[in-house]
């Protein structure tokens, strides 16, 4: 059985998701990256209504490596932290078994545009045993809760996740991903029927922003996140996170946010 559990898992558990929502809470200070400005945001950490089991989303260093790993994919792409990711495949009783997290913000996205998304992304660092776990692609993915806001249906949530493609690297940082031009979509619930971005049909980002362009209402957003589950177990981080012109920086003492050339 592929699951993380026992008493040491539960302390580091206790620690790591505390200390995930209390330094989120810090705006960071490091230096900005070349070309960006720093700025800092108070309103991220795990989203507990959308976290199942005991899994791990937080802030830390590194990684750094894996062992013989050198130069720029050595380290995170921005600061020298990262937000640590880890659920398990069946440690719950539920149907199905395995765990799932959301860290995100709940404030600052609320009542944006939803056809307002041009740019998103991030970085990831993948290892051959997630793989080997449940495939290459066996990533996290990027999630916005919403309302679809759709003609064709009265109702008023739906989450559209991002399932990135395979990274093109593992044991050390990938490149950017880009959301908006590698990987497909979906929506949950009716809004993935009616449109047919739904799971088992998936769409390219222009695809599903086409399909919620509807000549209704104009679908707006609730939350942002970075997230796994529910299928594999995963042990990985994600760093640089793009939402439009703001690179959001995960750092062990807090969110910082950056500018985007």
């Amino acid at each position: 059985m592929h699951a993380l559990s026992g008493m040491k898992r539960k302390m580091v558990l206790g620690v790591t998701t505390l200390a995930a929502i209390a330094v989120s809470a810090v705006p960071g200070s490091a230096s900005p990256s070349p070309g960006g400005t720093q700025g800092g945001s108070d309103h991220w950490g795990v989203i507990t209504r959308n976290t199942i089991g005991s899994p791990v989303a937080a802030l830390r260093n590194g990684p750094f490596g894996s062992f013989g790993v050198t130069g720029r994919s050595a380290r995170p792409p921005y600061g020298t932290g990262s937000l640590g990711i880890e659920v398990a495949d069946n440690s719950t009783s539920l149907t199905p078994p395995s765990e799932k997290v959301d860290f995100g913000n709940e404030v600052d996205f609320y009542r944006n545009p939803v056809l307002g998304l041009n740019q998103v992304g991030f970085h990831v660092f993948q290892t051959g045993e997630n793989t080997s776990h449940g495939g290459p692609t066996n990533m996290p993915n990027i999630k916005f809760e919403i309302n679809p806001n759709l003609s064709a249906t009265t109702t008023t949530y739906s989450s559209m996740v991002w399932s990135p493609p395979a990274s093109p690297v593992t044991d050390r940082w990938s490149p950017y991903l880009d959301a908006t031009t590698t990987g497909t979509w979906f929506l949950t619930g009716n809004a993935g029927t009616v449109t047919g971005c739904n799971l088992s049909t998936p769409c390219t980002f222009p695809q599903l922003k086409t399909a919620l362009n509807d000549g209704g209402s104009a679908p707006t957003i609730y939350t942002a996140a970075v997230g796994k589950g529910r299928d594999n177990m995963w042990a990985g981080a994600v760093d640089g996170l793009r939402i439009n012109r703001t690179i959001y920086d995960f750092e062990a003492t807090g969110v910082r946010t950056l500018r985007a050339n």
